[in-house]
């Protein structure tokens, strides 16, 4: 669920300033951590390299993990290796549970794996294509007793499902929940919350938790059995995978192994995660199975599909902007150091995850957390595990040399302005976070490029080297930043950890935050003003006792001018205050906001049309009754605000009504 956070803490900071408003399951933070306790990625040592042996893999795993749970504030991990078909190693490190002092054991300690699970939904997939069920390149309709709509005529197939191209909006709404009262079947949730379709089928990568909850619907009307029970079946029992599960809850026998969940401070054991879309994140599995999934896989397919049917989900590349990372059916590539890595990440609110299968080495790397950590340790954790275990035993120099300066400046100058990714909302209220989550890409006083979302574990900026045309390297990690030009206009980047799944796209002028923020806040700014100097101006009267300006009709119009400021003041507060218990706790995008939500939508249009109907009668009377031009000049102001403030509201889609976000 990449990048809910990353919209949390922009939106509490606004809160605080009086304005308004990826990889796995959850939308996660890819901003930056912050502070000086996240694991660094080490720079690739290419000479030589160790020999991948238990011991040496132990060794380096006894320095690299204990301390970097520590400093990242997670209770527990496991990490498990995989090399020639065999489990190299497999780890536990820290508490499954720590008031109860139970350690991690990676033979039977069940962690929540997130998005990883999306994996053995599209190995069923794989299966049931491999029998004649299904075929990748048909209508998704076929399989379905609704119908999901066309995108300019054209339907979507399983491969658009399977390569994120679907073409789906972001969708949060009934995504996790602490409440069991909030899971609903599979069948009613791909049903009745399909989110809009915004971009063509096969174009663009937009990660969806919908999608694959739809694919997972396919499976039980094309199996005939529920999704729980063909994966048990048909991919758990085969592998002897006896520590693994998508119930939700888990099964009594296996609720004892359940990892506890924790968040930042590892205060206290967190509430059941309850994932609705669960053919996209509810897997819960032990390392030592995970390490039978991945040998399967490593194993052309061995217990679960035949060679040649692994092989067209291994070797299946969809990349629309190389030489970044591709998708393959339903992995993305992570290649490393020249080596083809096949991957997944996952994330629940409390739990994390990484995948990575180093296919043609016959190696696979898996490590789940069990803690949210601080400062995105989480991630950062993982990344360097893969980065530091390639350099360690694959290593390679980094490569490409930087083009001439002259044309470097051009291009970072080309590329400099305001993005919106590609994962996000475009046609609901929803798409109001972009008020705080666009993406602005800078240049430095060098001429080189400053990508913030692409930070290092740090946090600082990372130092750019463009080697290609519109192909940037990372200096010390060999991690790839592209773009697209398009008439001689960037209209889209990406780099090497988001590449396969998500991209950022120009903004259009009118909703570029860039000069549209500071005005924006702006015009609160005198709204709030001008409702203020109402009640200001009374008590002032009555403490002077002055009379009142306006009398009889001309007094009750003036009231309602103000009363309809005071309005939008509490509307606005209203939608930050939705937005705020909804980010910090996804229970309630479940149905306990719905109220609030629904008074929202009904109110906002009211409030701000009132506003400018109001304020342009304000002006008309103030130029009627000639008043002083600081008068005449703040009903100018304040008519202007209305028009930002009503600007805002059909851009970011404030007024689109329902639940389906």
């Amino acid at each position: 669920m990449r990048q809910l956070k990353k919209w949390i803490v922009p939106l509490l900071l606004l809160v605080g300033a009086g304005g308004v408003l990826a990889q796995g399951l959850v939308p996660e933070a890819i901003t930056p951590a912050v502070g000086d306790k996240a694991p660094a990625q080490a720079a690739p040592t290419p000479a030589g390299g160790a020999t991948l042996t238990k011991t040496d893999v132990d060794a380096w795993l006894d320095g690299f993990l204990p301390y970097a749970l520590e400093s990242g504030d997670i209770a527990g991990a496991v990490v498990v290796v995989v090399k020639d078909g065999q489990v190299l190693t497999q780890r536990g490190f820290g508490y499954a549970d720590i008031d109860k002092r139970i350690p991690v054991s990676p033979e039977t300690t069940l962690f929540r794996t997130g998005s990883v699970s999306k994996l053995t939904t599209w190995t069923a997939i794989m299966q049931l294509v491999e029998q004649g069920k299904l075929d990748l390149d048909t209508d998704v309709n076929k399989y379905l007793d609704f119908t999901i709509p066309a995108y300019e005529g054209k339907p979507i197939t399983l491969r658009n499902i399977m390569t994120h191209t679907a073409g789906f909006q972001e969708t949060v709404r009934r995504l996790i929940s602490d409440n069991p009262e909030d899971m609903v079947s599979l069948g009613e949730y791909v049903k009745n919350d399909i989110p809009a379709r915004i971009f063509p089928p096969g174009e663009v990568p937009a990660y969806s938790n919908y999608a694959t909850a739809l694919a997972g619907r396919i499976i039980e009307r094309v199996s005939g059995q529920s999704y729980d029970d063909y994966v048990e079946q048909h991919i758990f029992k085969p592998l002897g995978m006896t520590y693994a599960t998508f119930r939700q809850p888990v099964p009594a026998n296996l609720a004892p192994h359940l990892s506890q969940g924790y968040g930042p401070g590892l205060k206290k054991p967190e509430k059941f995660e309850y994932v609705v879309p669960a053919p996209a994140g509810s897997q819960a599995a032990s390392g030592a199975d995970m390490a039978k999934f991945m040998i399967a896989h490593l194993n052309d397919g061995a217990g679960l599909m035949k060679p040649e049917t692994a092989k067209t989900m291994h070797e299946f590349e969809l990349n629309s902007l190389p030489p970044l990372h591709a998708m393959a059916l339903g992995f993305y590539r992570d290649d490393v150091n020249g080596h083809r890595v096949l991957a997944h990440g996952g994330d629940t609110v409390f739990m994390h995850s990484n995948l990575d299968l180093f296919v043609d080495d016959n190696v696979g790397l898996f490590i789940s957390m069990n803690s949210d950590g601080q400062n995105g340790s989480p991630r950062w954790l993982r990344e360097a595990l893969l980065a530091q275990f390639a350099d360690r035993y694959f290593p390679q120099e980094l490569a490409g040399k930087p083009i001439d300066e002259k044309t470097a400046r051009e291009h970072a100058r080309m590329l400099a302005g305001t993005y919106a990714s590609s994962r996000g909302f475009e046609t609901n209220f929803m798409s109001l976070l972009d008020l705080v989550g666009q993406e602005k890409v800078g240049v430095d006083e060098k001429g080189g490029i400053v990508v913030g979302s692409a930070a290092n574990a740090a946090g600082q900026p990372r130092k750019w080297i463009e080697v290609e045309p519109f192909v940037w390297r990372d200096r010390d990690s060999g991690m790839k930043l592209a773009a697209k030009v398009e008439d001689g206009k960037v209209t889209e980047w990406r780099f090497d950890t988001i590449s396969a799944i998500m991209s950022f796209r120009r903004v259009p002028w009118y909703k570029d935050t860039a000069w549209f923020f500071p005005v924006l806040l702006g015009a609160i700014g005198v709204l709030f003003l001008s409702a203020v100097a109402w009640p200001a101006g009374a008590i002032a009267r009555r403490r002077y006792k002055a009379a009142n300006r306006y009398e009889g009709r001309r007094l009750r119009s003036q009231r309602i001018l103000h009363g309809s400021q005071w309005l939008v003041l509490a509307v606005l507060t209203g939608w930050v205050a939705w937005f705020y218990l909804g980010l910090s706790n996804l229970s309630m995008l479940s149905g306990p906001l719905d109220p609030l939500l629904y008074a929202l939508q009904i109110l906002s249009p009211i409030a701000l049309f009132g506003l400018l109907i109001g304020s342009g009668w304000n002006l008309w009377m103030a130029r009627k009754e000639k008043r002083g031009w600081f008068a005449l000049l703040w009903a100018v102001l304040v008519v202007l605000s209305a028009v930002v403030l009503l600007w805002m509201a059909f851009a970011f889609h404030m007024f689109s009504f329902g639940t389906n976000y």
